[in-house]
């Protein structure tokens, strides 16, 4: 299934990339079509963590929903679509609500790659500190609400970004932290649609997922 993938990356890379282990925290609008774009490029060691239940408000921006799986466990909608791209694929289910008390449990399983897909700042921050201690490379998504335009999407560090409120709250706790490491993103530069409630379409989130997985190919190539 991966001829073409090979046509653009040599069978060698490929091996590559199946031998990396990725952590993907939450299946939302971000987490879900970074999901799929993992899938269809090659990665099999994949765990997967979302407490959370499929809801007619996620039918909008989540690619893992539809009209039939309202109320379903997102992480088991998320390992059955994977399976059925990639019977081979390797994924672990984690449904359990994670908390700064809980996670190094999981992070003591060793990934190469998290991608942070949630919208937690404790678990977002706790994420960017853990990765002084251990050996994952972080990509973290940061915020898509009230916004509509993916070409002002990007890949860079949280101190270069502008226009995002969450990044803004992070960035905050990084510096009273005293990190100084370079901590890797995907942020918009759009400024946010004004809004009394955070409004989304699919269009910012999709893209988001996408480039945190474009990250991570890119890290293992060069």
């Amino acid at each position: 299934m991966f001829d073409r993938l090979i046509s653009l990356i040599g069978s060698d890379n490929l091996s590559l990339i199946q031998t990396k282990k990725v952590l993907l925290i939450g299946l939302g609008g971000v987490g879900s079509y970074a999901l799929e774009s993992l899938v269809r490029n090659g990665f099999k060691k994949i765990t997967v963590v979302d407490f959370d239940k499929i809801d007619i408000t996620n039918l909008n921006r989540q690619l893992i929903t539809d009209s039939n799986n309202i109320g379903h466990s997102k992480v088991i909608e998320a390992i059955l679509r994977a399976k059925k791209i990639n019977p081979d694929s390797l994924i672990d289910g984690i449904e359990n609500k994670l908390t700064i008390d809980n996670i190094n449990v999981l992070l003591d399983l060793d990934f190469d790659y998290i991608i942070d897909a949630c919208d937690d700042v404790s678990i977002k921050f706790k994420l960017i500190e853990n990765s002084l201690h251990y050996n994952y490379k972080l990509i973290s998504s940061m915020g898509t609400a009230n916004k509509l335009d993916p070409s002002k999407l990007e890949i860079t560090t949280l101190d270069k970004t502008i226009n995002d409120p969450l990044a803004r709250i992070l960035r905050k706790k990084v510096k009273e932290a005293k990190i100084n490491k370079k901590i890797y993103v995907v942020s918009s530069r759009e400024v946010p649609i004004k809004n009394d409630t955070l409004g989304t379409a699919n269009l910012v989130p999709s893209i988001t997922g996408i480039l945190c997985v474009s990250y991570i190919i890119n890290d293992i190539l060069k």
